[in-house]
């Protein structure tokens, strides 16, 4: 009944090990101690903004003074909440808390403040390092008094004032403790496979779950992917998705930065493409939604200019010649890379499924595509295209040191992708019978479903909650119908779903934008008509049973997760008029 994938398949690299960052900070500081390890403006509002960069060195020596205050100020062993937008600091704090014996708790920006309320009360966090746009929720919280918060630091403040500590101040009076003969953080002595980290899920199928990870955990993922990629002196990457998510913060921030990367902070979402020119990036870790982004942007450009035929005349040529080994890619469309900056070449996505569509386009025009899989639960990464092995539309092979067998395979060798290895997690915090459920014989049920192929890579097709199961028991993934929809010209994004009481009935929800030219001037029922012919062309690429039936339109966006993942529950709650 399951299927076993040979780990060893997958390491084309030596390994670069490391069990805890303590360990993870000294190979970092002595490989690359004077290169510049973070940059960021000043003040991204500034015309003429300053560009601040820090060394390795430097943020080691950040980390040991951060952390030598936070154990002065009786911390030891305690939990410490961290919540921002993506800026130096938060590496800062999450190293010093981490390597300081505390236990680090990530919490998500975008959360009510009620939300991030609740979740300072389960951790039982007694600080929290906060963003300084944030700091009337944090007074509002410190009003209340209905948490554990002994501590509130502001990453942005200049001063100490009125019950708020600054974070750059405390900063100080750590490099002043460790001249005066400070040694605290010194004698600390990690245990690698304590809990470390507290994080919770972002909740896409219901409440959140806090999950239990250590340093070890995180670590044997960092290290197995140092197997399958390599970068060159002088890489830069482009930090943009919200660091508490997990992907995030092992992929861009722990892995790129023990590499030797320099990790460049953006100025915000919107400001993506700038910032890819300015700071000439060479590599970034995204969503599918941004790569979509991206995608029909390109293409919009590409339209206006006329440039259609030419362009995919150009892309079998170069798609053609490299099956001699002649890649000429990146000079025929350098005119398309020059606006990203002109040296991005690889990108690495993950967090849900993509169009192959669009990576294969991004591969067409000399962009590398690497694709991972994994869950807040393994750390993050199962598994991960590389170098040497790379397939689109699979989530590569899985990581060396890892052991994923298909359970409960259905006729299509499709069945549920479960996984053993040091990556996974301790278990969800307080909450044995929801571990017990997951964590069977030492495998880690996903929920997740798919396949290996006969060459070893991974295939995944979908939540387990999400699969609709028709009457006659026909399965269908809706992530594969959205990805047909969000094809059109005409829909920003799609919702494929079935109701309670019509569960053979399925139903879609799109999202249309009022500043597509094709709608400029036309009523509701016209952009229906319009949005309705689409889904018919979808309807004819695909088998009868998986006919779309009913359609909603609507120019609100879908409530989503931080990293771009459709809340399912949540929008089915809104079509139900819940």
């Amino acid at each position: 009944m399951e299927e076993k994938f040979k780990p060893q398949k997958n390491k084309i690299y030596p390994e670069v090990h490391v069990d805890n960052f303590r360990e993870f900070l000294e190979h970092t500081t002595n490989k690359f101690a004077d290169r510049i390890a973070f940059s960021y403006k000043k003040d991204a509002n500034s015309k003429t903004p300053e560009y601040v960069n820090v060394t390795f060195k430097k943020h080691h020596e950040d980390v040991k003074a951060f952390s030598t205050k936070l154990l002065s100020m009786g911390l030891k062993g305690k939990r410490v909440a961290i919540i921002s937008h993506n800026q130096y600091p938060w590496p800062v704090s999450y190293m010093a808390i981490n390597t300081g014996d505390m236990v680090c708790v990530p919490l998500d920006y975008l959360l009510p403040e009620n939300e991030i309320e609740n979740l300072l009360i389960r951790s039982r966090a007694e600080a929290i390092v906060f963003d300084g746009k944030f700091l009337d929720v944090f007074k509002n919280i410190k009003l209340k008094n209905t948490t554990n918060l002994k501590y509130y630091i502001n990453m942005n403040a200049n001063e100490h004032e009125e019950g708020i500590l600054s974070f750059s101040k405390l900063l100080e009076e750590g490099y002043y403790l460790r001249e005066n003969g400070d040694t605290s953080y010194d004698e600390i002595i990690i245990d690698n496979d304590k809990m470390s980290i507290l994080l919770f899920t972002s909740g896409t199928t219901g409440i959140s779950k806090a999950v239990m990870l250590s340093q070890r955990n995180i670590c044997s993922n960092v290290s197995a992917m140092t197997t399958l990629i390599k970068y060159e002196e002088g890489d830069k990457v482009l930090s943009f998705l919200p660091l508490h998510h997990t992907f995030e913060c092992t992929a861009t921030y722990l892995f790129c930065f023990f590499i030797g990367f320099n990790i460049c902070y953006c100025d915000g979402i919107k400001y993506i493409a700038k910032n890819l020119a300015e700071y000439k990036i060479s590599g970034m870790v995204c969503v599918p939604a941004v790569l979509d982004v991206m995608y029909r942007q390109i293409w919009r450009t590409i339209r206006q200019k006329k440039l259609v035929v030419p362009v995919k005349i150009m892309m079998a040529i170069s798609n053609f010649l490299l099956f001699f080994h002649i890649d000429i890619r990146r000079k025929l469309f350098k005119s398309i890379l020059e606006p990203l900056g002109g040296k991005l070449r690889t990108i690495i996505y993950g967090s849900a499924s993509a169009d192959i569509k669009v990576v294969k386009f991004f591969n067409s025009i000399g962009i590398r595509m690497i694709q991972g899989y994994g869950l807040t639960e393994t750390s993050p990464v199962i598994s991960c295209e590389s170098d040497k092995y790379q397939k689109p539309g699979s989530a590569g092979r899985p990581l060396f040191c890892e052991d994923v067998k298909i359970m409960n395979k259905d006729e299509n060798g499709i069945g549920e992708i479960t996984v053993k290895g040091p990556n996974v997690m301790l278990g969800y915090y307080e909450n044995e019978e929801q571990t017990n459920e997951v964590l069977i014989d030492g495998y880690f049920h996903t929920g997740d479903l798919g396949y290996i192929d006969k060459d070893g890579y991974l295939f995944v097709t979908g939540r387990i909650k999400d699969m609709i199961v028709l009457k006659n028991g026909k399965k269908i993934f809706p992530q594969e119908l959205e990805i047909l929809l969000n094809n059109s010209p005409y829909i920003e994004e799609s919702f494929a779903y079935v109701l309670p009481n019509e569960p053979d009935k399925l139903c879609t929800k799109l999202v249309y934008s009022v500043d597509n030219e094709a709608f400029k001037g036309k009523n509701e029922t016209e952009i229906f008509d319009i949005l309705k012919g689409e889904v018919q062309k979808v309807n004819e690429q695909i088998p009868k049973y998986k006919h779309i039936r009913n359609i909603l339109i609507t120019t609100d966006c879908f409530v989503k997760t931080t990293t771009q993942k459709i809340k399912r529950h949540e929008e089915i709650k809104k079509i139900l008029g819940n």
